[in-house]
């Protein structure tokens, strides 16, 4: 690795909006130097719902690429204020972020999963 440097994971919206505040929060909570991006407009949703097999499982390869080849050792899985992808209220979205985690863990990688809600600032991150 890269001067050994530290990466963590995001299963993270598409939306370009959560991204800066996302990395910032993950990088500042988890001393990590990288932050791998995995997205899809609406991951909670295709992941709580089952939506799409084909989409979850390409989700487990790119995470597994970030946990077993970049060494992260930490997985958020993000929900965000105002989601095209995903569209219902906060309250809807934590309880999909909750079923989205069980999802992760039945991956089996060795990572802590944390869970993050971005408020409609775009700034303001809270863990779940």
């Amino acid at each position: 690795m890269e001067n050994q440097k530290k990466f963590a994971c995001a299963i993270n919206c598409m939306d370009g909006r959560v991204q800066d505040a996302v990395k910032d929060y993950i990088k500042k909570n988890y001393q990590v130097d990288w932050v791998d991006q995995v997205t899809e407009p609406g991951p909670i949703k295709i992941l709580a719902e089952n939506t799409s097999p084909a989409i979850i499982e390409n989700i487990k390869k790119r995470v597994d690429v970030s946990v077993n080849h970049h060494g992260s050792n930490v997985v958020a899985i993000v929900g965000h204020y105002d989601c095209a992808g995903n569209p219902v209220g906060k309250d809807e979205q934590i309880l999909q972020l909750k079923k989205s985690e069980e999802i992760v863990k039945s991956f089996g990688f060795s990572a802590e999963i944390i869970l993050l809600w971005v408020e409609g600032d775009w700034q303001t991150v809270e863990r779940v």
